[in-house]
């Protein structure tokens, strides 16, 4: 801290002192003066440090006060433009038309092939992708997600040549659309049986190399998965609740064991994939990959079989 400048008086002062100690000793009246001004200085240079720290503290605050409030302000002006003239109802709306008119097919065709409707059993990898269970015990699955699921799917697929691609449906529910699915696209597909080793066995005739297998359900599917794997090619696997999604490199999420379900799956699948790879064909719409009745068929022949077998 810088030394203070004396006043004229206390230099005045000092120079006298500095005389009589010169001849010979201090004044007893000198001395006494000399320690109130000492005190006088002392006093005044700590009034004058508290006065300084009392305005700096002071000073500090203010400011802070201050832009406290300008942002405060700032704020409320945010809030009044983004909320003038629409409620908080009319905002959550928009939102939803949004996610609407982004999704690939409307909502309702999401409702009505069922293909949010899980199984009673959720493996941990799915739970993320799981919304609610039912009363009966069904997991469903967010529609959002699936969407989202089925778009990443799309643009996975289109990387690949269709002669890179094999579909393999072992599911009786979904050969229709497994065989329209191959018809558009142009991608080889695997219903009833999958050869076992054609991937894998170079002996074999029909022996072929392919980059991509696309998988309908793990379970069923598991022997063109295991071969997939073994010679280390890429898998998009479409999972239920049920699935465990180990070593996919991409998946679509939804219900794996309904034609209808299955049939929307396919639908978008060939859909942007032919629109990706820009291959010309005439898709028919959703409706054609949904029969209602072709689905009816495989219930009735289920339930037949249980009864059979006492089931």
């Amino acid at each position: 801290m810088p030394r203070k400048k004396k006043s004229e008086t206390e230099e005045k002062i000092e120079e006298n002192i500095i005389k009589d100690i010169e001849k010979g000793g201090v004044p007893e009246e000198v001395a006494e003066k000399e320690e109130e001004i000492a005190e006088e200085i002392e006093e005044k240079f700590e009034e004058d440090l508290e006065k300084k720290a009392e305005a700096e503290s002071t000073l500090n605050e203010k400011e802070l006060e201050e832009k406290r409030k300008e942002v405060l302000e700032k704020a409320k002006k945010l809030v009044e433009k983004i909320s003038e003239g629409i409620s908080t109802e009319e905002l959550k709306e928009k939102v939803k038309v949004k996610k609407r008119t982004d999704m690939l097919v409307p909502l309702e065709d999401y409702v009505k092939t069922g293909i949010y409707l899980g199984t009673r059993v959720v493996t941990p990898s799915l739970k993320p992708f799981v919304y609610r269970r039912r009363a009966d015990g069904l997991a469903i699955f967010n529609t959002d997600i699936i969407d989202e699921k089925l778009k990443e799917g799309i643009e996975y697929v289109s990387k690949f040549a269709p002669e890179e691609i094999i579909l393999v449906c072992k599911r009786q529910a979904g050969w229709k659309a497994a065989e329209m699915f191959s018809q558009f696209t142009g991608i080889r597909v695997f219903t009833k049986k999958y050869p076992a080793g054609i991937l894998t066995n170079t002996s074999l005739p029909d022996f072929f190399e392919n980059e991509l297998s696309i998988i309908t359900d793990s379970w069923l599917d598991k022997n063109a998965l295991h071969d997939t794997f073994n010679v280390k090619k890429k898998v998009l696997m479409i999972c239920d609740t049920n699935n465990f999604p180990k070593g996919a490199d991409k998946i679509v999420i939804g219900n794996n064991k309904s034609a209808k379900s299955l049939g929307i799956i396919f639908y978008l699948l060939a859909r942007g994939y032919c629109k990706a790879r820009e291959i010309e064909a005439d898709i028919p719409d959703l409706d054609k990959w949904i029969v209602e009745e072709e689905e009816k068929k495989i219930e009735i022949k289920t339930k037949y079989a249980d009864a059979r077998y006492g089931v």
